[in-house]
């Protein structure tokens, strides 16, 4: 019988274990398991008694019936519970709601955290076209220093992607000025560019554009849509008169009609895009946004590409920010009466949570390493806020062969990961989503730490997304018997 061993020099050849027959092992019985709730739960009752739980750092949302809310929160309230991994506790586990106990859940973000954030399949460029503008309004922080981009410029971008190639998955750009429109020659240069590119070496690709809208005339659009710049950004500050007087053109004319009109024939058309209509409003223009929500009703009700977002005008650093007349602390109030009053006429008037509810959905561009503001002559950015106005945010210089000459000890003040000395965010529900850094300037300007919005309004998120009808509703278990510690599903 064969033992195993050579015959000259008697060394084992295989293990003892593979010259006996197999023996199945038994399988092992579920265990009692002590579980504890999630630091990264957030509940919400609606108005009807349901139970809406959420979880921010695996992106879970359950809609719990009333005839389950008391199980539910027994089973999700400290110091946890003793049971088995099934029925009822499976699926709060499975959903992130219930952890093991000892788990380090701060650990488990680090992980994700580093993925994300120091991937190197990813590339973001938000590209000034033009660091000049058409239009010239009356709260803008820009210097219009520069027009379109140089064309070395434009070939040093080309390079530096093709350079990227054999790492490159994800690719996106965005469009920016000044007025991106103003330097069509540059986007007429690079758009087809990208998407050659990214449909030749099956990298996904997405392009944007923030623009005043002026020039985005339908030839235009047939040219931006054919180059898959697909999500926009255009900002109209009210009825025609108050738009007029904050936003008119570098000559001091009108242009809310030009830029209605360039939106009416884009929401003639079949394709699939999607406009955020922004509105700055202060204390001149709030008073008559009920005119322009009419204005809105009637060309754009019931069309789901056409958002509507409002802002507080802020100083930003511009040079008339002492004339403005800011709405201050009164913002947060009057952009719900304004959401609501939108929402009743059928406009799409707020983002949806769902859309929020994921890793990083928070995190300012500025924050990640891969994203870069390239300016007319090829300065490398991280802020649209402060562009080059302090040396702090030019974080390089692109060459034109298609290097990026980085000065990394300005690059890391953006990037690092903040919330590591942050004991505030450490502790955060809402860390997995902003990370820290949902808006880095605040933080180094500041040294606080920069909340989102979001994060001051869950509760009341959570239930209105519920009650609005866009969260997953999720039936979990009705018990119908008991096993151990452990519900059974019905």
């Amino acid at each position: 019988m064969p033992t195993g061993h050579t015959s000259r020099f008697n060394i084992l050849q295989s293990s003892p274990h593979d010259l006996s027959p197999p023996c199945p092992e038994p399988v092992p019985k579920p265990s009692l398991t002590h579980w504890v709730p999630s630091h990264y739960n957030v509940r919400a009752l609606t108005d009807d008694g349901r139970l809406v739980v959420w979880n921010t750092l695996s992106s879970a949302m359950s809609v719990f019936p009333p005839e389950q809310v008391d199980r539910v929160r027994k089973a999700i309230r400290k110091p946890g519970l003793q049971g088995r991994r099934e029925g009822l506790v499976e699926y709060l586990v499975e959903r992130g709601f219930l952890i093991e106990k000892g788990t380090d859940e701060m650990r488990k973000f680090r992980l994700r955290f580093g993925r994300q954030h120091y991937r190197t399949d990813s590339l973001e460029f938000i590209l000034l076209a033009s660091e000049d503008c058409n239009f010239r309004c009356k709260y803008c922080y820009e210097r219009f220093e520069r027009g379109t981009m140089e064309p070395w410029v434009r070939e040093g971008l080309k390079k530096h992607v093709m350079q990227r190639l054999d790492s490159l998955g994800r690719l996106t750009v965005g469009w920016f000025g000044g007025e991106p429109l103003y330097g069509f020659a540059a986007i007429e240069d690079l758009a087809p560019f990208f998407v050659e590119v990214a449909e030749k070496h099956d990298i996904a690709y997405h392009s944007h554009m923030t623009t005043n809208g002026f020039l985005l005339t339908p030839d235009v659009v047939e040219k931006l849509l054919a180059w898959k710049v697909t999500s926009y950004q255009i900002t109209i500050d009210g009825a025609p008169e108050q738009h007029d007087c904050s936003r008119p053109t570098r000559e001091g004319e009108g242009t809310f009609d030009t830029i209605f009109t360039n939106l009416q024939a884009m929401a003639r058309r079949t394709d699939d895009f999607s406009v955020a209509i922004r509105v700055n409003f202060d204390r001149q223009n709030v008073d008559h946004l009920h005119r322009f929500l009419d204005l809105l009703e009637e060309s754009f009700q019931g069309d789901p590409r056409f958002k509507l977002r409002f802002h507080a005008v802020g100083r930003w650093g511009g040079e008339n920010d002492e004339n403005l007349e800011v709405c201050g602390a009164d913002s947060e109030q009057i952009i719900r009466d304004l959401q609501e009053e939108a929402r009743r006429r059928g406009l799409d008037s707020k983002g949806s949570l769902k859309s929020s509810n994921l890793l990083g959905s928070q995190v300012c561009y500025a924050a990640r390493p891969y994203n870069f503001v390239v300016g007319a002559s090829g300065k490398l950015m991280k802020c649209t806020i402060e562009l080059d106005t302090n040396e702090r945010n030019v974080v390089g210089q692109l060459t034109q062969d298609g290097a990026m000459e980085l000065h990394d000890d300005r690059l890391a003040l953006w990037t690092e990961p903040a919330y590591e000395s942050d004991t505030k965010c450490q502790s955060c529900v809402a860390l997995p989503m902003c990370q820290g850094v949902h808006c880095p300037l605040v933080r180094i300007e500041d040294d606080r730490s920069p909340c989102t919005s979001l994060r001051l309004n869950m509760k009341r998120e959570l239930r209105e997304h519920t009650e609005r009808g866009q969260a997953r509703k999720r039936t979990a278990f009705v018990a119908t018997s008991e096993a151990g510690n452990g519900a059974t599903p019905s």
